[in-house]
């Protein structure tokens, strides 16, 4: 691989004129694209053949206007006043009969009629019902929805909004998005030693991100795509963009400080070792990512795939655009020569380098007393690790949305008014087509009555009936809200009834926007082992094949997974069980995020192996030359760990600035996997993986002879470069000729 891409660097700095061009034109191009072609971004989740996705087909066919787009208009009377009085009740109706004039508005229930109105008489709700789906309310409707309310907020009432129409997708938090890439820039300018050199990662990560985010816009067009899968592009594309640039240009700046290497030569060597490290690392992500599609979960698979195109992306600006803009920036990028010059540290030389000197000190220090530092790292993670025993899975409810949003006011004005299980309304849906006619009714007056003996149950509605009285909806309210377990035992124990049901002919479904969020949770708590065990038996195929070893996989696998357990266990402890939940700015404790256990797997793995590869691959260069396995580990972290350690602190920037996002599952995601690789750069790779292999020795890269035999050999080092002497010098695996190479 090594020469390969040293082929491939020198043919990318000889044409960067050309190179530059082709890649600013296609962002020109994506960009046009996404800005003029957007889709509209869902913030509904489904899967198709849930139980609460079934109900919903069904009263689409079978239901008019059970597709459409619904918006809950909540108004409240000032403390100690009430919404009948005369002229409340009229800047109320007035303000309804706006509504019900708006393009696109079927139906608006006047809560004087439908007796919504809490028994104090201070709080109700009108629900207004759209042609469109949800998704296709525009948002000039949703405008003329407020506006048309302004009557009642001249009376002096309040009113806000909720329900899936209302759904927008919530922003905020750009000015903490631009303080992590600022911290980045900073982490960049002292790793690098230089502000141009700094400045490089970043601007070659905003083309990569920017043909990635803009593309991703532009698909939204074709393909149903949630707005958190074109946020999940972002991020991990920016963090990825700016790490792998950095990888690569610090090995360049490295090379550059001896004055006898040229430019051009350096930045391919650069892509030929750290550049080789980068395409088998972003493979990882990229096949983490896109193994998302495997497990069944369509809006998971998307947004899976999204952000795998735009790691594809980073990497593919990492080997060609970067070293063209190197080429660009020429000497200006050489470290500046010291007045008394010290011997540069190399791999073969222990503790020469000053520039290592604090990451050979840390390597010599973990390697001293490796089982200590086993013991002390593996208790530390597993105590972080301990809270996620008690994981609950969901999707965020009214109550996770920012305070100050319209959202948050409405649920807690109709959880004051009416009880918390109001906003977790759920739908039992009957199939009676297969019974007789004339038994419908009765079987269905017989089912709400069952339904009703629950002790879980506040409220059951009279069923509606479609029109050829085959299929009858109520609606059932809980006496506990969305995010509380007893709901979900609630909905288990009412779905148990449709057996009792079935034996009559007719079939039962329970459903509406709380019993999906459970079906959802629950099938993505399927699909976990599924996943983990892709994931694990990749990363034990690809490390095997990258270090010619058995025990440096499973080493890394075990330090992975503890990195996602001690990552879900911060989550649990901070979102589910609410510690600081003020200094966050979380509103209330509830459910972690369904899917934010897959996506921090998925992402966590790739990153983990990112930091995995860049520091043992320096490990085996040493260990390759010198035969010395102690001294190997040592000169590992001393030549890597500076830039790992850049690199994580620069991920947990970038993810950092989304943890204060508004919206909920941004939040919880950005926060995941800040903490999960913090942990997983500074606790495992930077200090268990060290002590391991110096516990380990020269029985680390044993690999057995039928295997070695086996497996293709991979050249992550360099090892079969031309030497710096003699570019022309041929090795035991030449660099290739022809048009990869025609630039030369």
């Amino acid at each position: 691989m090594a020469s390969v891409l040293f082929a491939w660097g020198n043919w990318a700095v000889r044409r960067r004129g050309w190179v530059i061009g082709v890649w600013l034109s296609l962002l020109a191009v994506i960009g046009g694209l996404g800005v003029t072609m957007a889709g509209s971004l869902s913030t509904q989740f489904s899967i198709p053949g849930l139980e609460s996705q079934r109900a919903q087909d069904l009263l689409e066919k079978k239901m008019p206007g059970a597709e459409s787009g619904t918006a809950r208009v909540v108004i409240a009377a000032p403390a100690g006043g009430t919404l009948t009085t005369a002229g409340h009740k009229k800047a109320i109706e007035t303000s309804l009969d706006k509504v019900s004039g708006i393009p696109g508005v079927e139906g608006v229930a006047n809560p004087f009629e439908t007796q919504t109105i809490s028994p104090d008489r201070r709080i109700a709700y009108a629900d207004v019902r759209f042609r469109q789906s949800a998704d296709e309310v525009s948002e000039t409707s949703k405008d003329a929805l407020s506006d048309a309310m302004d009557d009642a907020r001249r009376a002096g009432l309040a009113v806000e909004f909720d329900g899936p129409v209302m759904e927008s997708v919530l922003e905020g938090g750009e000015l903490a998005e631009v303080a992590g890439v600022v911290i980045a820039f900073v982490v960049l300018a002292l790793a690098l030693g230089s502000i141009v050199a700094a400045g490089l990662p970043l601007l070659t990560a905003f083309v990569g991100v920017g043909i990635g985010v803009l593309g991703v816009q532009f698909i939204s067009g074709f393909v149903d795509m949630t707005s958190t899968a074109n946020v999940l592009a972002l991020m991990i594309g920016l963090a990825v963009g700016i790490d792998y640039a950095l990888f690569i240009i610090a090995r360049h700046r490295e090379q550059l400080a001896d004055p006898d290497t040229g430019v051009e030569e350096s930045i391919a060597r650069a892509v030929a070792t750290a550049g080789s490290a980068v395409v088998f690392a972003g493979a990882t992500v990229v096949i983490a990512l896109a193994a998302l599609a495997v497990i069944g979960i369509p809006f998971l698979a998307v947004m899976g795939l999204a952000a795998a195109a735009t790691v594809l992306l980073a990497v593919l600006v990492a080997i060609t655009l970067v070293p063209a803009v190197l080429g660009v920036a020429g000497d200006r990028l050489r470290p500046r020569p010291r007045t008394q010059p010290r011997p540069r540290s190399r791999p073969t030389e222990q503790g020469r380098g000053a520039a290592v000197s604090w990451s050979m000190a840390w390597g010599r220090a973990v390697t001293r007393r490796p089982l200590l530092v086993l013991l002390v790292g593996v208790i530390g993670l597993l105590a972080l690790a301990w809270p996620a025993k008690d994981l609950r899975l969901g999707l965020p409810s009214g109550a996770a949305q920012p305070v100050a949003s319209t959202q948050h006011k409405a649920y807690d004005l109709v959880a004051e008014g009416f009880g918390d299980g109001f906003n977790a309304t759920l739908t039992a849906v009957a199939d009676t087509g297969a019974m007789p006619a004339a038994e419908r009714q009765r079987a269905v007056g017989a089912l709400r009555d069952t339904l009703a003996l629950d002790p879980g149950v506040a409220y059951i509605s009279e069923p509606v009936v479609n029109p050829d009285a085959t299929v009858s909806a109520l609606s059932i309210v809980p006496k506990t809200g969305p995010d509380d377990e007893a709901t979900t035992d609630l909905v288990h124990r009412l779905r148990e009834q449709a057996s009792a049901f079935s034996q009559q002919g007719g079939t039962l479904y329970i459903a509406g926007g709380t019993a999906a969020a459970i079906d959802v949770s629950a099938k993505l708590s399927e699909a976990l082992p599924l996943f983990i065990a892709i994931i694990v038996i990749l990363a034990v195929i690809l490390l095997t094949v990258a270090f010619r070893s058995l025990l440096v996989p499973l080493k890394a696998v075990l330090g992975f997974l503890l990195s996602v357990a001690a990552s879900l266990g911060c989550t649990v402890w901070i979102f589910q069980n609410g510690h600081l939940n003020g200094l966050l700015g979380i509103p209330s404790a509830g459910p972690v995020t369904s899917f934010l256990p897959v996506v921090l797997i998925g992402v966590l793995f790739g990153l983990a192996m990112d930091y995995e590869v860049f520091l043992v691959s320096r490990m085996r260069e040493h260990h390759e030359q010198t035969r010395d396995a102690a001294a190997a580990v040592v000169s590992g972290v001393a030549n890597s760990g500076r830039v790992v350690s850049a690199a994580a602190l620069i991920m947990v920037a970038v993810f950092g600035g989304f943890v204060f996002n508004q919206d909920p599952i941004t939040k919880s995601i950005a926060f995941a996997l800040a903490v999960g690789v913090f942990i997983d750069a500074f606790l495992v790779r930077m200090a268990l993986v060290p002590a391991a292999m110096a516990l380990l020795g020269r029985r680390a890269w044993h690999l057995p002879g039928w295997l070695d035999r086996n497996i293709p050999h991979v050249d992550l080092e360099g090892a079969n470069l031309p030497t710096t002497e003699d570019p022309t010098e041929p090795t035991r695996n030449p660099v290739p000729t022809g048009h990869g190479a025609s630039g030369s």
